[in-house]
């Protein structure tokens, strides 16, 4: 894995690969370098502060009061992030966190300030300081329609955006995703590959929420097949330091996200599925085959995409296209798109 050193692996026997070193991988694996990295380069985020010790975090909590932003500041799988309506909601979550070892022993976490708005995903190919966007999109996390529920790993996406305008793509790319890009030069940890920026729209202007140093899911599967390049030939060009040239399709891409009823909770597996009649693309999250048979077997089990001239219609179709899963064990969400409806 990135967070292992794969691609310093890779380098030390002078073999090709896209992405980003260990060190340069920390964007994402330390929520703590992160942060230091946006303050020092004047990035604009969140206000935050670092604790280590459990009754100063619960002291800055009590101080700030609620809704707050609590951050492990290690890999979790994607659910250490817990966006605390009420203090005690707070102090629950660094007890998780810093007493009870629930994402592994880092022991710290990253306390944030609420921000409101928006969010969405804008990823790019970098090549060290080099930045080639590719299209925006959105995920939504809740589990529920009308943005209810608990967090998920997302339960659908959808590319292009409607509330994002010219200029807020253009301040994005150039506050943010440039310069991080150029930070990470700075302080010797030069980054190849895909550079991930959680944003949010909020009323102060354009904010980072998180980075990835990698593919975010499920937006890939809505913003690659927007994509009129060879992948392996764009990322060959990359790490060639040449322009991958990417030309992006003026289609709207939706995706659905079909998961386990319990899910992000506990839920139960191996439910037949039986697929029918569907146009869209159907990609596989969580699934077994046994026997050829295809049977549940994660929290997310797929996702359907479809791609259309229109939200309207890519919506509708994807909307059509879930119809014909038959499970008797799973849910999904009625309004993925519903930002720009």
């Amino acid at each position: 894995s990135l967070e292992k050193g794969i691609v310093d692996s890779f380098k030390k026997e002078n073999l090709k690969i896209f992405g980003p070193t260990k060190s340069a991988a920390r964007i994402e694996t330390s929520k703590e370098f992160a942060k230091n990295l946006m303050s020092k380069y004047n990035i604009p985020t969140a206000n935050y502060k670092t604790f280590s010790d459990y009754n100063k975090a619960k002291e800055y909590v009590l101080e700030k009061g609620a809704p707050i932003v609590i951050k492990y500041d290690g890999l979790a799988q994607g659910k250490g992030v817990v966006v605390a309506r009420t203090t005690d909601e707070a102090l629950c979550a660094l007890k998780e966190m810093l007493l009870d070892d629930k994402f592994g022993n880092d022991d710290k976490v990253v306390i944030e300030e609420y921000l409101e708005g928006p969010e969405f995903s804008f990823m790019c190919m970098v090549d060290n300081e080099t930045v080639y966007p590719l299209p925006l999109s959105q995920d939504h996390k809740r589990a529920f329609d009308n943005d209810k529920g608990p967090n998920t790993g997302g339960m659908g996406a959808y590319s292009p955006l409607s509330f994002i305008t010219t200029d807020d793509y253009q301040y994005a790319l150039d506050h943010i995703m440039k310069p991080v890009a150029k930070a990470l030069v700075k302080e010797n940890a030069a980054f190849t590959g895909i550079l991930y920026g959680g944003l949010m729209k909020t009323k102060d202007g354009i904010k980072v929420i998180e980075f990835n140093a990698r593919f975010g899911d499920p937006e890939t599967e809505v913003v690659l097949p927007r994509l009129e390049n060879d992948l392996a030939e764009s990322f060959i060009n990359v790490i060639n330091h040449k322009d991958p040239l990417i030309k992006v399709s003026k289609d709207v891409c939706l995706g659905i996200v079909m998961a386990s009823k319990g899910y992000p909770g506990s839920y139960d597996k191996m439910y037949s599925i039986e697929l029918a009649k569907i146009e869209g693309k159907v990609y596989y999250m969580g699934v077994k085959e046994v026997e050829s048979k295809l049977y549940t077997n994660g929290g997310r089990v797929l996702i359907i995409v479809e791609k259309a001239p229109t939200l309207a219609l890519a919506k509708a179709k994807a909307l059509e296209d879930v119809k014909h899963v038959h499970c008797s064990n799973l849910f999904y969400r009625t309004d993925i798109g519903h930002w720009s409806l």
